[in-house]
């Protein structure tokens, strides 16, 4: 696949870097799970004296597979360049230090002659904390009420956008379930993690969700909750009970609701 070749390419030109002590995946390439449509996610383990003047270079070597339509120079987790190819591969080159590596996700290592890596590999996860849990059942709850008020209001094109919001928080919770060693991954991984009659009414709340159709798919979230709500309460902490009040209260409350047309 031309992810191979471009990875091959640029990795090439990174050993040749004096400041880069180890070279690694991440994403689906770095999990093995990636295919012909996948971007790569590439890494650089630098000296963090060296960082500075490491940076400077960095797009030189990402043009040592193609020329570029576009790239983009950013800082979210990391010093970050995002790079679309001509032939529309999209590859993010990560700059990193031992001190600002994070442990989420698994990776593969490219090179890496100091066996710097081996350290990080007891880190390498992709489950949430119980803090990240907790926040995803409050904000489900959260955006279905913040739905109600959109819906009650006539709002008929933000109300299947407090939907949606509420939609990729109930997708990790579903994944803290029946796949908790993935629930990082979110929505890009129902179709591999969750069972099939779940995943067939996530499938099915999408399908309608739009300004004609939301009443319909918030009581479809409503009923996905409410099947999945004994265990959500039974995993929230005796002092956040309160969260899982919550979520059952704005449950109750849009299953009442009936469609109007």
């Amino acid at each position: 696949m031309r992810q191979d070749s471009a990875v091959e390419k640029v990795t090439a030109s990174l050993k040749g870097d004096p400041s880069v002590r180890s070279i690694f995946l991440k994403g689906s390439m770095g999990r093995k799970e990636h295919d012909q449509y996948s971007d790569i996610d590439l890494y650089c383990l630098v000296e963090e004296s060296e960082e500075k003047e490491f940076l400077k270079r960095r797009l030189d070597h990402i043009k040592a597979y193609k020329d570029l339509y576009f790239y983009d120079d950013i800082f979210i987790i990391a010093p970050q360049i995002i790079a679309i190819y001509e032939d529309w591969l999209h590859i993010d080159l990560f700059t990193v230090t031992e001190k600002t590596i994070q442990g989420k996700d698994f990776f593969t290592v490219l090179y890496d002659p100091d066996n710097l890596m081996k350290k990080f590999e007891t880190a390498q996860h992709l489950t949430i904390t119980y803090g990240e849990f907790k926040d995803c059942v409050l904000d489900a709850a959260w955006f279905l009420f913040q739905y109600k008020k959109a819906a009650q209001r006539g709002n008929h094109t933000w109300a299947p956008e407090m939907l949606r919001h509420s939609m990729r928080n109930v997708i990790t919770i579903l994944l803290s379930r029946y796949a908790r060693e993935r629930a990082l991954l979110g929505l890009k991984t129902i179709h591999r993690d969750l069972p099939q009659h779940i995943q067939a009414l996530v499938v099915g709340i999408y399908e309608h969700m739009t300004p004609s159709s939301h009443c319909r798919d918030a009581r479809g979230i409503a009923n996905l909750l409410q099947g999945e709500l004994h265990w959500i309460q039974e995993e929230i902490n005796a002092e956040d009970q309160q969260t899982g009040a919550f979520m059952q209260l704005i449950v109750e409350q849009v299953l009442k609701n009936k469609e109007k047309s």
